[in-house]
């Protein structure tokens, strides 16, 4: 039988290099005021030159170990959600696992887009209740101004690069535990959003580099009308299984992408504004760094407490869609 299990150890971290809106007004056709309105993004956190994600989900993760009360060595496995790997192989989980020193863990990458974290949380949530790991580090990482085309208005007011990192540990009998999740993907909705080249259907070549072909290509209004859709949906179908309604819930926390799409999702769901987060202003899209990022920042305003009933929703490039529903127990 499956043994419960929390969430012991979080944390993030984002570069301190800052991309403003007004920064933004220099390098494409957009103002401060048009961004705010149409996304709610005021300012991003840019690597510097050479930094790939698994220096940003080092501290992350380091800092979430030590406030599971762990080392390195007492996590058994490693799983990082990421759109943007250190290099396509070896998977940045190794490389992350050499940093850190977590020498008796093993891992892998996961690729979900923006739903990255919340995948992985169930993977990392699914092999400590299963017992084949004592803790699991789940990261969720990516830097994205590496794959952003900063001539392309339509995309780079959106993106930043951020990580964040949980640990999964067993929870007390009765004690306050990750409780379900659902996901699902519609491999449809691939075109709306991706890379179109750099994998093994389009390899790099000077055609593709000079297309343009290696950066983030968007249908905005496709994306987004899904996005509101399916966040409304999956919460909605989480918690009926478990015979609950969005009334219930005591935060919403939502992958951010855009202003628009977390409020049409709430207000859908009947949720006011104090049980949900919104912090894109911050950070952009980080795509799997944004629930851990605002998860962080919840806690820290003094939103989460104790035993209260967090229901986390994505939806990403696939198209992905997922949600995890969990009583939170730092």
């Amino acid at each position: 039988m499956a043994r419960p299990v929390r969430i012991s150890g979080l944390a993030t971290y984002v570069p301190p290099r800052v991309l403003t809106n007004d920064d933004l007004e220099h390098l494409v056709d957009t103002t401060d005021a048009w961004i705010l309105q149409r996304t709610g993004i005021r300012e991003r956190h840019l690597v510097e030159p050479g930094q790939a994600t698994s220096d940003l989900a080092e501290p992350a993760s380091r800092a979430a170990i030590a406030e599971a009360g762990l080392t390195p060595a007492d996590i058994g496995f490693i799983v990082v959600g990421t759109t943007t790997p250190d290099t396509i192989f070896p998977s940045t989980a190794c490389v992350l696992q050499a940093k850190i020193g977590a020498k008796n863990a093993w891992g892998f990458d996961l690729g979900a887009a923006c739903s990255g974290f919340l995948y992985s949380l169930s993977v990392g949530c699914q092999m400590v209740a299963t017992g084949a790991a004592e803790h699991a580090l789940v990261v969720g990482a990516d830097v994205m101004s590496s794959i952003i085309d900063y001539t392309d208005r339509s995309t780079c007011i959106l993106f930043g690069d951020g990580a964040g990192a949980a640990v999964v540990s067993p929870a007390e009998p009765n004690g306050p535990a990750v409780i379900d999740f659902l996901h699902e993907i519609d491999g449809h909705g691939g075109p709306a959003l991706c890379m179109p080249a750099g994998g093994s259907r389009r390899p790099a070549s000077h055609e593709t580099v000079n297309e343009r072909l290696h950066y983030v290509k968007q249908d905005g209004q496709t994306v987004f009308k899904f996005a509101v859709t399916k966040t409304e949906e999956i919460a909605r179908r989480l918690l009926a299984r478990n015979k609950l309604c969005p009334s219930d819930v005591d935060l919403l926390v939502s992958h951010q992408a855009n202003r628009r799409i977390i409020e049409s999702a709430a207000q859908r769901l009947g949720l006011p504004p104090e049980k949900f987060v919104i912090n894109i202003e911050k950070y952009g899209n980080t795509t799997a760094g944004t629930i851990p990022l605002a998860l962080a920042d919840a806690r820290a305003g003094g939103r989460m407490k104790k035993n209260d009933l967090i229901l986390l929703a994505s939806v990403g490039a696939g198209f992905t869609t997922g949600s995890v529903l969990l009583r939170w127990a730092i």
